[in-house]
């Protein structure tokens, strides 16, 4: 490209290769962009920076990549051409809250108050995320009042990751909450606000709850999508009924016309779960037969459940179909799989959402809505604090 008489180098194209080069993994390349930039005389500027600080967070070696990171960060304060902008603050405020540094993360909230940048929606967003996402669920609503102190008023991607991160560590109560905080805002629910309440009931095996959800989906106007679906296809394996599961997907694949590779996953996985690994390799030869061709997902999938029921003939049955489909696995694949080995096929389910779940009260649809009916009504940042 260089080469071609109309090039001009541009600090823009610089900027999108090294951004490419990082997502990519390849960091030493985007380094190499950026010396030739600076070579070619161009001048690094603000964007260019960015996607330097993005490319060098995708790196394995994550402690190092946030170090250098912040070194960029503050070579950037001393160049006037390089101020940091809201971008750059986003950028490192996630990498720094998906890493757990709460500390640094507080230190970037602080510089950020003192500059002239002002903070938005997808600065709080991004922290709320990467805390809900680890499970810090204090850090995460510790952000709530910085967000409210700058009168950043939530959107539904913040009731989303609320929700979500409530009901990934079974805090349904407070996920019931924001709920309905988000029913009496000016916000809409989309499919993903369903999607995510039913997929966490049916980890906690709380059926009677996630078919309310979709029942309230259906009342608000929503017509489940094929997410939507799958959600309830797994939901349905946690709480033991593959049969309805079978039925959904059997209804989602006819109104399709087709086999949806992910649809196809969730049914397999359904199976799996259960330890009804012939019907797994049963359902994979109908689809076979209809000229669906599966990923190496659906393979790795069944490579692992198969190894883990240490069933020989099943896995080498496996391995024949990836070769006739020509899918060579790699060494991710079978590392993943040997993660299988010396586990027991299906632990029983013992946890204490498991037993809450066989209890009528606490499994009923109505019953929660009883025991939330007579809490006051509360926004977001009230669920926050109690």
């Amino acid at each position: 490209m260089q080469k071609q008489r109309w090039y001009v180098a541009d600090n823009g194209i610089y900027s999108k290769l090294i951004s490419v080069m990082g997502r990519k993994g390849q960091i030493r390349m985007a380094m190499w962009l950026f010396s030739q930039m600076r070579n070619s005389g161009c001048k690094p500027d603000t964007s260019v920076y960015n996607s330097l600080i993005g490319a060098h967070l995708h790196s394995r070696d994550k402690s190092k990549a946030l170090a250098k990171a912040l070194g960029y960060f503050e070579k950037m304060k001393c160049i006037e051409r390089c101020q940091p902008t809201i971008v750059t603050y986003n950028i490192l405020l996630r990498a720094f809250a998906q890493a757990g540094d709460t500390k640094q993360v507080d230190i970037l909230f602080k510089d950020l108050d003192e500059s002239i940048v002002s903070p938005d929606i997808y600065t709080y967003n991004g922290v709320i995320d990467a805390y809900g996402k680890n499970g810090m669920i204090k850090e995460m609503e510790s952000v709530l009042p910085r967000m409210k102190s700058k009168q950043c008023r939530p959107d539904v991607i913040t009731f989303n990751i609320l929700i979500d991160s409530y009901g990934r560590k079974q805090t349904f109560d407070k996920m019931e909450q924001v709920f309905k905080s988000l029913l009496r805002s000016k916000e809409r629910p989309t499919h993903p606000t369903f999607n995510s309440m039913i997929t966490n009931y049916g980890k906690a095996r709380l059926r009677e709850k996630a078919e309310s959800v979709l029942g309230k989906m259906e009342e608000l106007g929503f017509k489940p999508n094929y997410v939507t679906q799958e959600c309830l296809i797994m939901m349905y394996a946690h709480c033991d009924c593959v049969s309805r599961a079978r039925q959904i997907f059997d209804e989602l694949v006819n109104s399709q016309n087709k086999v949806n590779l992910s649809s196809l996953n969730a049914m397999l996985d359904a199976y799996c779960m259960n330890g009804l690994h012939t019907e797994a390799d049963r359902l994979l030869d109908t689809v076979l037969q209809k000229g669906v061709v599966p990923s190496g997902s659906t393979y790795k999938l069944l490579y692992k459940a198969y190894t883990k029921a240490n069933d020989k003939v099943l896995v080498q049955k496996l391995l024949k179909g990836m070769n006739k489909q020509g899918i060579v696995p790699n060494k991710k694949f079978f590392l993943d799989a040997l993660e299988a080995f010396g586990t027991s096929e299906r632990k029983p389910r013992t946890s204490s959402a498991a037993n809450t779940a066989n209890k009528p009260s606490a499994n009923s649809a109505g019953d929660s809505e009883a025991a939330t009916s007579i809490k006051p009504n509360v926004s977001v940042w009230q669920v926050a604090a109690t």
